[in-house]
């Protein structure tokens, strides 16, 4: 049996390292999978991340359908993008959702891909698809862009396809949602906290090269980003795996500037192998 206080420990922190880095904002999420009970997850109540500081913040939920477990009340409206995910991938242990500036302009630009432009972002992988939840509306559904139902949760977790070798992974690391934001998934909170950072990261680099290139008459402006060099595919492939492996190393350091900045509180203490 895992240690649950060590689990919310590291969800709350969690919170305030994607706040703290500007990817969440007062209405982003990061969610857990019970690592003792497979049926059910953890994320915070409706609160900002960067008030989140104990258990009292803190509700469960099934898995199956999003529901609430008997003592929890209230939380996100959203949940379902985490119950979605999570029901539909078994591998999937951590997922975010971020409304996240420096990625929205692409969510809204169909002819421009959110591709990877260094090392760190190679888990983006070829291509990053776009949930548009106008496909999934009905015709008297309120358009609030939200994914609020459980069968919106499961539209949005159908876009990460599925990993051909490991069926019970997706296939995409990263999907984004026009005019919304993106959301990230990974088998771990360290790991899908990095997918997070690094996306947005990517995002900022990659803007800025296509600016460049347009300053420079490179050719910006068309499907491809003119001459801006992206990696191949053989190097996302390898970046990819090496993400994976190095994605405790910078987590440490954002849980040491997270207890340091004097903004957040987590009565849990410091996260295990932090």
């Amino acid at each position: 049996m895992v240690n649950i206080t060590s689990t919310l420990s590291t969800l709350i922190t969690a919170n305030h390292i994607l706040h703290y880095h500007d990817v969440l904002d007062g209405m982003g999420h990061v969610s857990v999978r019970n690592p003792n009970n497979n049926a059910t997850f953890f994320i915070a109540l409706q609160l900002g991340p960067a008030v989140v500081s104990g258990v009292k913040d803190i509700g469960e939920y099934y898995i199956e359908d999003g529901s609430p477990l008997s003592g929890t009340v209230g939380g996100y409206a959203e949940r379902y993008i985490h119950s979605g995910i999570m029901k539909r991938y078994p591998d999937v242990n951590s997922v975010v959702h971020s409304h996240a500036e420096d990625i929205l302009p692409f969510t809204v630009l169909p002819s421009l891909q959110l591709q990877p432009v260094y090392h760190m972002a190679g888990f983006l992988g070829s291509n990053v698809p776009t949930f548009d939840i106008e496909d999934v509306y009905k015709e008297n559904d309120a358009r609030d862009m939200l994914v609020n139902t459980p069968s919106r949760g499961a539209a949005l977790a159908s876009t990460f396809g599925q990993n051909e070798t490991q069926p019970t992974s997706p296939f995409h690391t990263l999907v984004l949602q026009r005019g919304h934001g993106f959301v990230t998934a990974g088998e771990s909170v360290e790991i899908a906290v990095d997918y997070a950072m690094y996306a947005a990261s990517n995002a900022r680099v990659q803007t800025k090269a296509l600016m460049l290139a347009g300053l420079t008459g490179a050719g910006a402006g068309d499907g491809d980003g003119g001459e801006v060099q992206y990696l191949s595919q053989q190097e996302r492939r390898d970046c990819t795996n090496m993400n994976k492996w190095v994605a405790f190393k910078p987590w440490k350091q954002w849980v040491r500037e997270v207890e340091r900045s004097g903004v957040y509180e987590n009565e849990l203490g410091t996260p295990p192998g932090a």
